[in-house]
């Protein structure tokens, strides 16, 4: 390496940006960047405006489900109630809204259990996970185009389903897994006190 010269690693620099398309849920652009060896590359990038999963777990240790239909994939998938954020909204906000939209609970307690990049080479979206505790139902508020049925799930049996690949929709899967973790870690804690 020359002397005064740092050289860039493990980062692209865009040097232009192109709009393909600016859907109603996505954007697409076509960027040039230039690669940490000098070279130009183009990357295809999908922007979101991100989302909000919840986990439902009432007092009798279920959790509330939903299934709908999965244009994508063309089949009914199993989830747990999620929901997309507008640019620039709270996501805590936006996972309350969604909880009561699609399954009329409001909950006592709305534990943060982080978040997840579901697509990382070519997708901006961001999710963000709750634990939703201490429910109360009342109507639920779904949008126009929303069509979906909620089931209760033993939270083992959903554990357990996630485990044979039962839930195969990625946010349901870390939610489900990072809330087992959380209740695994307050039962010990419960016991050593």
């Amino acid at each position: 390496m020359t002397q005064g010269v740092k050289k860039m690693h493990l980062n692209e620099k865009r040097l232009s940006t192109k709009e393909i398309f600016n859907g109603k849920v996505v954007k697409l652009s076509v960027d040039e960047v230039r690669l940490e060896d000098g070279r130009n590359a183009l990357r295809e990038v999908i922007s979101h405006p991100g989302g909000v999963c919840v986990v439902p777990l009432n007092d009798d240790g279920e959790i509330y489900m939903v299934r709908q239909f999965r244009y994508p994939f063309g089949k009914v998938l199993m989830e747990i109630p999620a929901g997309k954020l507008e640019y620039g909204e709270d996501h805590r906000a936006c996972g309350i809204r969604e909880l009561k939209e699609e399954t009329g609970a409001e909950a006592d307690s709305f534990e943060y259990l982080g978040c997840l990049y579901p697509t990382v080479a070519y997708d901006t979206e961001v999710i963000h996970m709750y634990l939703a505790r201490g429910l109360h139902f009342g109507d639920r508020l779904l949008d126009e185009d929303e069509f979906l049925d909620v089931e209760k799930i033993p939270f083992e049996q959903a554990v357990e389903m996630v485990m044979r690949g039962e839930l195969p929709d990625a946010k349901t899967q870390l939610a489900i897994l990072k809330a087992k973790a959380l209740i695994d870690k307050e039962k010990e804690n419960k016991n050593k006190g």
